[in-house]
């Protein structure tokens, strides 16, 4: 084997990726901070146990697992950020009333979530702890499109969810663990006649109602034919109130799809994706997570969104990068003043070293030369 050879799904980033990815990861953490999101980098490593706390069986699949030296317990390389920021509001900050934090680190995935995906995103993020209102969620959505603004992608669109509808159904409908967990499955692979054969034994409204779900797909007037068709549990309704909400004047084309179940044991209300034109993942997902911090002895309400800077890299535009100065190896105390005030300006200055004069031009359109005894910049030929 060829020992340059990266595992599957492993890449590295070269430099005119490299660039578009830092320009957008600072672009966000600034629009993140204006917005009062304040920054947390946890580590990369945890105990297994903290890791996975509250995330469901599709996180702890999608996560790397070894042995500590150094105690003998199982420790976790992070597959998502998001479990050890709720850590973070319910231990170390255990603020009361609202807390806004925000990351960007990379994950580690054990399998790619696509065919052409890396198993190693980086991940950025924002969200909001302690409000369980809609509130919460309009400001995340509303943060989520000035991103997508700030990184200049053009004609994205949103997909809402909300995981109580099928939550309430099942409740309401006695619906066992097992059969729940077979429905999920049914319901995330729009399986029609799976879900008819599993509901044959349930009540008829219960029956009806989750027969309903695939259905219930399309624009914000879907909502108007959940209501009639689906029962009027207080859960459901406010569901059905909240997407309403959400849905309304956001400045996106928004379809809504209640059988979207993604990270159903994970979240519990609203899901969202965003969809950029040419990209066939999401851009971003969302939603709101009460029940994650409640696994760290604290229940705290959640909402907030996720975005890899790999694929905001691929989608956005790509910016010109600005082309370098060119500067002779000298001892001459006036030349290096000169690149100084050049590079504390901003300006990007190559010093050729000896005898490799003119490699790595290609990167500049100018040079400092000695004109009329002073060093100026001029353009290359």
């Amino acid at each position: 084997m060829r020992n340059w050879l990266l595992p599957e799904h492993m890449e590295d980033i070269l430099p005119p990726e490299a660039r578009r990815v830092e320009r957008l990861r600072g672009t966000l953490l600034e629009l993140f901070r204006v917005h009062g999101y304040e920054l947390v980098i946890p580590p990369l490593l945890e105990y297994l146990e903290s890791l996975l706390t509250g995330t469901g069986h599709d996180l702890d699949l999608r996560t790397f697992k070894l042995v500590d030296q150094l105690t003998g317990r199982m420790m976790g390389v992070r597959a998502d950020i998001t479990p050890q920021v709720a850590r973070i509001d319910a231990h170390l900050l255990n603020r009361e009333g609202v807390a806004r934090l925000c990351y960007a680190g990379s994950v580690l995935h054990t399998r790619s979530r696509g065919l052409n995906a890396t198993r190693e995103p980086l991940q950025i993020g924002a969200e909001i702890y302690g409000h369980a209102g809609v509130e919460s969620d309009l400001e995340i959505q509303g943060l989520l499109l000035r991103a997508l603004s700030a990184c200049e992608i053009r004609g994205a669109r949103l997909d809402l969810g909300h995981v109580a509808v099928f939550r309430a159904l099942c409740q309401r409908g006695g619906v066992g663990a097992d059969l729940e967990a077979q429905l999920h499955e049914a319901l995330e692979a729009k399986d029609v006649p799976g879900i008819q054969a599993l509901t044959a034994g349930l009540d008829r409204v219960t029956r009806q109602a989750l027969r309903s779900l695939p259905g219930l797909y399309g624009d914000a007037s879907v909502l108007a034919l959940a209501r009639a068709a689906l029962p009027g549990h207080p859960e459901i309704l406010a569901a059905l109130d909240d997407l309403a909400c959400l849905s309304r004047d956001n400045g996106l084309p928004v379809s809504i799809d209640l059988a979207d179940l993604r990270g159903y044991r994970y979240h519990s209300g609203v899901v969202f994706s965003a969809y950029a034109p040419g990209w066939p993942n999401a851009v971003a997902l969302g939603g709101r997570y009460d029940e994650v911090g409640k696994a760290f002895g604290r229940a705290r309400p959640a909402t907030g969104f996720s975005m890899d800077l790999r694929d905001l890299a691929q989608v956005a535009p790509a910016m010109p990068d600005p082309m370098g100065i060119r500067a002779p190896h000298a001892e001459d105390p006036a030349l290096v003043a000169q690149i100084e005030r050049l590079r504390d300006g901003g300006e990007v200055v190559v010093v050729e070293l000896p005898g490799h004069e003119g490699c790595g031009a290609g990167a500049c359109d100018r040079e400092l030369a000695r004109v009329d005894g002073k060093w100026q910049v001029r353009k290359l030929d």
